[in-house]
């Protein structure tokens, strides 16, 4: 008798069915797992077919290979599960190690700051006890008392740089592992197993700085090769120019860096800096790349300054990077930068004086292109589209790049700009250099542009009050028609498709329906991107015919989530072909949206926000203004077309008027969505201006003198409660105006959910938009007999949303508003019971 103790052990010892073991031969098993990696879970068809193709199988009953075929995949998932909970286990005590040595540098921190309170209160004590003493002897002890340590001298030469990278070093490490900063861990960062890391922003130290400490599953070398390739992952690196390199005796390496940071917004200068970078392995087997800014006053190396840049400073920051044990490293980043804020107006001074902005454009930015890296390699995949997800990485890096280069327009690149049209607000530049002709439009076979012979940029900047720009960038994205014009969009797809088109006609097409296709996101969804189709978008050509058609734009979105903190947010889109490749020409534009709000002063109050508790779910615009009183934000705004060089005027003209024309629609969705504004959606209660309570207090008043009942059951006369009464009501009420052709001025939630609109478009929709043609036939029958009788009432049945959904309804009335002075000043209309169809 076999002892065999388990059904699903061993794969040569068989399987047992009704007490009965079965020994499988090697070769049998061999033709099983060969099954079994083709089809894990084979029909009785399929497990019959097997066993007459495979005469080796023929003595088997084909319920006994069903029992083997249960036993391996038992054993698989086993499998699995162990390894999964080996993974997680290397992981806890991973972060286990980070979390205690984390305790250990906080329990120094306090420490430090018992010391210096004890040696504080005994300094105020003496004060009182100090007498004047100015003898030589006095004077003397006490400069020796205040004298500070000199540095050893230091040049360009190789020693003067080692003495100034292993001086780097110390500091890097001492802000890394130990006190020399005081760390506030940042809002809405908390560590845990799922958590990206121990991520922590500076309080009370000069510029900004912010810490990370983490996990990834990559080895120390190519962690280092990443990190040091600053451009393919830090979004606002313009270049990284190595000039001078030398070994040290460590094995160790100094390098000379010049880099260059593009400008966040058209409002201020872009940052450069000279730096040293020294990377080189501990004792402990401890990987460190660490830099510093060179300055005049260390006698090293010097750069002289670069026009149109301002030269800001790195502070001793770097990367310490460990071996993990079970493979991976374990990571710790500090960044500390001195970005020269006093050269930027003050309302964007907190933009460089923000260490929560810092944290979230840089730090985390390299972490979570290490955990990217990281899961690609351990989880190879292709997106539905068929791409690798480094080439999506690569697709989003130059989606951002070209954006940043329309907003700086730096004359190295080949930008110039144009003369004003005499009102300053939108800036145009031109560039007709070869390189971005060549990259912005695609070539016919001769090789000559289909469009463009230059690229035009117009671009502004704009200051936002009480709108997150998590929630303003989510109505951008899903509300195009909202700000967009169509014939734009025609154009500028026009010039990756390889056909003529004229200069586009304001609003001359109409946007059809938006599709959104997913493409790629990031490991926390922070940022995705998407294929945006524009179905049956009218627009003319060059010809003047009116050609429909789908137009698709290529879309990087990020910042959307609302509640995240501090976090800015940015909607960039190219136009594309419907076939586009890897390679394909991109000329994006879009929005960036940056908080401007100074908490930096106050991080205590901050972490406290971090600690509430509450019901989840998202935050309203609301909710923001009350944690942080006003917030504050920029939003920079930039558009790039091709054009033909001898249009360049009137294609100046038309981006001007267009940027205009988009700054104008954004504001009218600001105020909507700003919570001192009356009725967004996305808030939950109106504001109670005194004409909103009015007009709530007229529609109540007519609907009882003509109909002679009260609209609601249970009515309270004073007018804001009246005025929430009718905005949360269930049915949708919404009134329209008195014109030949009219739009609606007014709706209740229930009212804009039913239309699917927004109180900033309801004013775009008319009243015959939401009708077939009987119910517009009907509608205009009862016109007259609605402003004569005073009312009038519909049977049950089917309107349309404004993005073209039947909606049913049980029954409709309509009836004449009437103001204080007894004149008709709207008609109000009620949809008992509605649905979507």
């Amino acid at each position: 008798m076999m002892a065999v103790t388990s059904a699903c052990k061993g794969d040569s010892m068989g399987s047992m069915d009704n007490g009965k073991y079965v020994r499988y031969t090697p070769e049998q098993v061999e033709a099983l797992e060969r099954l079994y990696h083709d089809c894990p879970k084979p029909s009785s068809h399929r497990r019959q077919q097997l066993i007459r193709e495979c005469p080796i199988l023929s003595n088997i009953e084909p319920k006994q290979i069903k029992v083997w075929f249960q036993n391996r995949r038992c054993r698989e998932k086993q499998r699995k599960e162990a390894s999964r909970l080996q993974a997680v286990n290397r992981k806890l005590s991973a972060m286990n190690k980070l979390l205690m040595e984390e305790n250990d540098r906080l329990q120094k921190q306090v420490s430090n700051l018992v010391y210096e309170n004890g040696h504080f209160r005994q300094q105020t004590q003496n004060m009182a006890l100090v007498t004047t003493d100015t003898s030589c002897e006095s004077v003397v002890t006490s400069g020796q008392h205040h004298s500070s340590p000199q540095h050893p001298p230091r040049d360009a030469s190789p020693a003067g740089l080692l003495s100034i990278a292993e001086e780097t070093l110390t500091e890097f490490l001492s802000k890394a592992t130990g006190t020399a900063v005081e760390w506030v861990q940042m809002p809405g960062m908390k560590p845990g197993p799922d958590s990206i890391g121990i991520i922590a922003i500076s309080h009370g130290c000069a510029g900004v700085a912010s810490r990370a400490c983490g996990l990834v599953g990559l080895e120390p070398t190519r962690v280092a090769e990443i990190l040091k390739d600053r451009p393919s992952w830090y979004r606002d690196c313009r270049a990284v120019d190595v000039l001078n390199m030398l070994t040290t005796g460590t094995n160790g390496t100094i390098e000379l860096l010049y880099m260059q940071l593009y400008a966040p917004t058209t409002l201020a200068p872009a940052r450069d800096f000279w730096l040293l970078r020294y990377t080189s392995a501990l004792e402990d087997g401890s990987l460190v790349v660490c830099e510093r800014s060179l300055n005049n006053t260390q006698n090293g190396p010097t750069m002289p300054p670069v026009p149109h840049f301002v030269r800001a400073k790195v502070l001793p920051s770097g990367y310490l990077i460990r071996p993990c044990d079970g493979g991976g490293s374990i990571i710790h980043i500090v960044d500390h930068v001195d970005f020269e804020a006093g050269s930027v107006p003050e309302v964007l001074r907190p933009l460089y004086e923000s260490s929560t902005l810092l944290a979230q454009r840089t730090t985390l930015a390299a972490f979570r292109q290490l955990r990217q890296i990281s899961q690609e390699i351990s989880q190879p995949m292709v997106t539905s589209w068929g791409r690798r997800p480094a080439a999506l990485r690569a697709l989003a890096q130059r989606m951002s790049r070209g954006f940043n280069e329309a907003i700086n327009g730096f004359t190295d690149e080949g930008w110039t700009m144009m003369e004003s049209d005499g009102i300053d607000d939108v800036t145009v530049l031109v560039n007709s250099s070869p390189d971005k002709v060549m990259g912005a439009t695609p070539m016919y076979a001769d090789g000559f542009p289909s469009i463009g012979h230059a690229v035009l940029c117009a671009k502004a900047s704009m200051l936002l009050q009480n709108v997150p720009p998590a929630i303003l960038t989510r109505f951008l994205r899903e509300h195009r028609s909202e700000w967009a014009d169509s014939s734009i969009d025609a154009y500028s797809a026009a010039s990756v498709k390889g056909g003529s088109c004229g200069i586009p006609l304001a609003r001359s097409g109409g946007f059809g329906g938006q599709v959104i296709l997913p493409l790629a996101h990031t490991i926390e969804h922070e940022e995705f991107m998407e294929v945006i189709k524009l179905e049956n978008t009218s627009h003319y050509r060059a010809d003047d015919m009116l050609m429909p058609g789908d137009i698709f734009f290529l879309q990087l979105c990020n910042g959307v989530d609302e509640n995240a903190i501090g976090t800015s947010a940015e909607l960039i889109f190219a136009p594309i072909d419907a076939s586009f490749t890897d390679d394909a020409p991109l000329l994006p534009s879009g929005f960036r949206i940056i908080p401007v709000n100074n908490n930096s002063q106050n991080p205590t109050r901050d972490l406290a926000s971090t600690l509430e508790v509450g019901p989840p779910g998202k935050r309203t615009a609301a909710d923001y203004v009350g944690q942080s009183g006003s917030t504050k934000s920029v939003m920079t705004i930039a558009f790039q077309f091709a054009f033909e060089i001898h249009l360049q005027e009137s294609i100046a003209a038309m981006a001007r008027q267009y940027v205009r024309s988009i700054i104008a629609s954004v504001q009218r969705v600001a105020l909507a969505l700003s919570p001192s504004s009356f009725g967004p959606r996305s808030l939950q209660t109106p504001s109670g201006t005194p004409e909103a309570q009015m007009l709530a207090g007229w529609i109540c008043q007519s609907f009882r003198c003509f109909l002679g009942e009260d609209l609601f059951k249970t009515v309270d006369e004073r007018s804001d409660t009246m005025l929430k009464t009718l905005w949360h009501h269930s049915d949708a009420i919404m009134c329209c105006s008195l014109k030949a052709l009219p739009d609606f001025t007014f709706a209740n939630q229930a009212g804009l959910d039913m239309l699917e609109t927004t109180l900033v478009s309801l004013q775009d929709i008319t009243l015959d938009k939401i009708f077939d043609r009987g119910g517009r036939t009907s509608i205009c029958s009862e016109l007259p007999q609605i402003l004569q009788q005073g009312f009038a009432c519909f049977p049950g049945g089917v309107c349309l949303t404004s993005m073209g959904r039947p909606v049913s309804y049980e029954r409709a009335v309509a009836w004449k508003v009437l103001n204080d002075e007894e004149n008709p000043h709207c008609i109000a209309f009620v949809f008992v019971n509605w649905s979507f169809v």
